[in-house]
């Protein structure tokens, strides 16, 4: 079981690196890194993550395939991988449609053109040579110079039954939205159909304080959206310490390998502090 936190989209990039530098120090596992239309590129952000680092694994959560070129990202990621061996974890997604449409990236086939990015950038890493014409993905002959002696996982950033299907076949591992509750991931495991060697990160809000209620709401409503459910139906780890330590760990005894939580608020380490000490007590 690990537990990861998240560099905040809406936190200045300059408090990137202090940031990393302290979670290094403390016992979580990861530091995971984001990248959403308009805020910051995730493979800049993760090299300066593992740049200042020395434990943590950095993970992208996530790159949106349209967005990227699978040989430009097999290139980046494998430059990462062999300067940092063993610490990164490589999320790549769908993006969100409306987005991709506004920098007219969207694909006729989502789902085709995840799973060929996934497949292409899988063999690239591994140090072969790649030959595609699928339907969203074409490549003739194309290695790389330089593939890692240990390749980064590849994790699907996906919500949808054929997504996580998708998945489960060629990824080695899933993350998930911010949100869903212990309830919802037995049947998230079921889409995936994978075997005990594939990871499954949850991402969840994190706020410990009295008026959490209050200060998460907006995060609530706008998640609602998303997963389109109510407010009241999006799960997160607030409260006290002790609730948020509980929530938690009813991520992981669902199934959760990884739960990487989102701090709320202008202080991410306080709450990051108090969740480690009610995790260790």
């Amino acid at each position: 079981m690990r537990l990861g936190v998240m560099f905040d989209r809406d936190l200045p990039p300059e408090q990137l690196v202090p940031f990393a530098r302290e979670l290094d120090r403390t016992t979580v596992d990861d530091l995971w890194v984001v990248e959403d239309l308009g805020w910051t590129g995730a493979i800049s952000s993760a090299a300066t993550a593992l740049a200042v680092t020395s434990r943590i694994r950095v993970g992208i959560g996530i790159t949106p395939a349209p967005l990227r070129n699978p040989a430009l990202l097999a290139m980046e990621l494998a430059n990462l991988a062999r300067l940092h061996p063993g610490r990164l974890a490589a999320g790549i997604g769908h993006g969100v449609q409306q987005w991709m449409r506004q920098v007219g990236a969207a694909a006729a086939s989502p789902l085709a053109l995840l799973e060929e990015t996934i497949t292409a950038v899988g063999a690239l890493l591994r140090g072969e040579t790649v030959t595609l014409h699928g339907r969203e993905v074409r490549l003739d002959g194309v290695s790389l110079v330089h593939p890692p002696a240990e390749p980064p996982p590849i994790l699907a950033g996906v919500l949808g039954p054929r997504s996580l299907a998708l998945s489960g076949r060629v990824a080695q591992g899933t993350i998930v939205p911010e949100g869903l509750g212990p309830t919802q991931l037995p049947e998230i495991i079921e889409h995936i159909g994978a075997g005990p060697g594939h990871e499954l990160v949850t991402f969840t809000y994190l706020y410990i304080g009295d008026d959490a209620a209050e200060v998460t709401r907006p995060a609530a409503e706008e998640q609602g959206r998303f997963l389109q459910v109510e407010p009241e139906q999006v799960v997160m780890a607030t409260g006290s310490a002790k609730e948020a330590a509980e929530q938690v760990r009813s991520l992981w005894s669902a199934g959760a390998g990884t739960v990487a939580a989102r701090p709320i608020g202008s202080d991410p380490l306080s709450h990051v502090t108090k969740l480690l000490a009610a995790l260790q007590s």
